[in-house]
């Protein structure tokens, strides 16, 4: 309900509707993305009355959506453009506007049509757009055919759970599971893989084939089924034997590196390894018969258990050898987290109800961290406001049981290097955030400068979103990891991973050399509202990814723990 509400707002601005009435839909949509209780049914019942922020008119058409699933109004808008059009909103820089000035003067209803129009120097005509524009929507055109079919981990995530549920529930399944990509962490999917053991696989793929999430039936056979959601996902299942099922859920796991290293060990050992099983490939060799989960066929290779997530060919095989594979962090090692946003800034929530958030998932601190007063497109603070929340949280922080907030800022990293605030300003907060929020044109090595020059200020704690990426919208700028890596080091600066979903920044394939230089991951969401908090558990499956063990991971430590380590200089850490 909630997007349809944002798509109409975003339809009106386009008809240059009158704003007032985009803002009405828009402020709709973040009411029922924030309500508390069913609103499903409220509509559906008629019951919104006296719901702050959604009128009659609004009320309407939630009950509309609630009762049948779809809404002619939104419908009727939608027919008015070229079903292409709404592909260029996924375009970075690109808005309402700007999509509208394309249509209306060079018909552009595609991203095919706004390529043609670039590369022909129509766009740089235009009022508004010029030369640098029409380079940027070239590059990020670019950027959106590499990630065709691509999706974010953070967004499948809830789906994949859904069908996980829905096919244990089946009376003919036993085992269920999850591979491929998904199953390994990957920061972004092309496709899902189920695995299922059954004695009835033909009835399971048939079945499979008509789960409510499915849009279209890609095929369906004696021991497999294809299908496209409807968010667009192609989704797989397999369907094989109890004891075919951990020789399938190793294979189809992957990654394709991992598996062929993987068969070449058991090749030296005499055997073949496939989806189905071992098979002896020498006189002497004798298949095993107690491998019943996946651990039993790397202890039969003699490997120590490999996590799916490190199943990359980087390294893992050797160490897991060597028995040297480190126990990596779980999501219920953390005791809290930092870089959180409120109503103070750019948030949706307010200081009270994020602490309230944080205790309701038994977390033993959060970390508060709004934007300082260069980054005013998202309501920065500035000195005067930031020392009032910081009494605020005092304030709270009386009235807690065995809970604390903890005071901090992320403040912008300016062009030089030098910070947003003062230290005199920066010094009286329990801990900073350094962030870069702008300026993302410069040269590697001078944004690998301006960065380091930020962690050598005593008062920086941590390094948010290092490069500044959104997945499958925008690249990150240019920087040298291994350069800041070391000076994380040098000057014991916590490095990030934001587990925002768009983000998980600092990327996984630079987690292992951090942890080998000393540096500390702390695992923040980038909460901007209640909900962002959950984030973490996507945030611990990325640093499983990068090798972290809980000793690696700053957030996984109590709360008396990190109050210590924030009172001593940075130094002595």
């Amino acid at each position: 309900m909630a997007a349809v509400l944002e798509e109409i707002a975003l339809l009106l601005e386009l008809r240059d509707e009158n704003p007032f009435k985009v803002r009405a839909y828009r402020q709709g949509a973040e009411t029922v993305r924030n309500f508390e209780g069913d609103i499903v049914r409220l509509a559906a019942e008629d019951g919104l009355k006296g719901v702050k922020g959604i009128g009659e008119a609004l009320r309407d058409k939630l009950r509309e959506l609630a009762a049948t699933g779809r809404l002619e109004f939104h419908e009727n808008l939608r027919a008015e453009f070229p079903e292409g059009l709404f592909a260029l909103f996924d375009l970075q820089g690109l808005g309402p506007k700007k999509v509208k000035l394309l249509h209306d003067t060079l018909g552009v209803g595609s991203v095919a049509d706004l390529k043609a129009a670039c590369e022909s120097g129509k766009v740089a005509e235009l009022p508004g757009f010029g030369a640098k524009t029409q380079a940027k929507i070239l590059e990020s055109i670019a950027l959106h055919d590499r990630s065709a079919g691509l999706f974010l981990l953070g967004d499948v995530t809830p789906l994949v759970a859904s069908i996980l549920d829905t096919l244990r529930l089946h009376p003919e399944i036993g085992l269920v599971a999850v591979a491929g990509s998904f199953r390994r962490a990957k920061e972004t999917v092309h496709d899902l893989d189920f695995l299922v053991s059954t004695r009835e696989p033909r009835l399971v793929c048939e079945d499979f084939t008509t789960l409510p999430e499915v849009e279209s039936i890609i095929a369906c056979g004696e021991t497999k089924a294809s299908v496209r959601l409807k968010n667009g996902i192609q989704c797989d299942l397999r369907a094989v034997s109890n004891a075919q099922f951990p020789f399938a859920l190793q294979y189809f796991t992957g990654s394709k590196e991992h598996n062929v290293a993987i068969r070449s060990l058991a090749l030296k050992k005499g055997f073949s390894l496939n989806e189905y099983g071992f098979t002896a490939t020498s006189p002497d060799a004798v298949v095993p018969d107690d491998i019943h989960e996946e651990r039993d066929i790397y202890r039969f290779l003699g490997l120590q258990f490999i996590e799916p997530e490190l199943r990359e060919n980087r390294g893992e095989i050797e160490a897991a050898a060597d028995h040297a594979l480190p126990r990596l962090v779980a999501v219920e090692n953390l005791r809290g987290t930092f870089h959180n946003h409120t109503t103070a800034s750019d948030g949706r929530h307010t200081l009270e109800e994020m602490a309230e958030e944080a205790m309701e998932l038994g977390m033993q601190y959060l970390g508060i961290a709004d934007h300082s007063k260069s980054t005013t497109i998202a309501n920065g603070l500035d000195e005067e406001r930031l020392l009032a929340q910081v009494a605020a949280i005092r304030d709270l922080n009386a009235g807690f049981g065995g809970f604390r907030l903890f005071a901090g800022s992320e403040v912008d990293i300016l062009r030089d290097g030098s910070l947003d605030f003062e230290d005199g300003i920066l010094s009286q907060l329990d801990y900073c955030v350094a962030s870069v929020h702008n300026l993302f044109h410069l040269t590697e090595d001078e944004m690998t400068r301006r960065i380091c020059r930020a962690m050598e200020n005593e008062h920086v704690t941590m390094l948010g979103h290092l490069t500044g990426r959104l997945l499958l919208k925008r690249d990150g700028y240019a920087v040298d990891h291994q350069r800041v890596i070391d000076c994380a080091a040098e000057t014991r600066t916590i490095i990030e991973l934001n587990c925002n979903p768009w983000r998980l920044d600092m990327d996984w394939r630079w987690w292992k050399r951090a942890r080998d230089k000393g540096v500390l991951c702390s695992i923040n969401p980038d909460a901007h509202s209640t909900d962002g908090l959950h984030f973490l558990g996507i945030g611990a499956r990325l640093a499983r990814k990068g090798w972290l063990a809980r000793g690696d991971v700053f957030n996984a430590r109590p709360v008396d723990d990190v109050a210590a380590f924030f009172a001593t200089p940075k130094s002595k850490r």
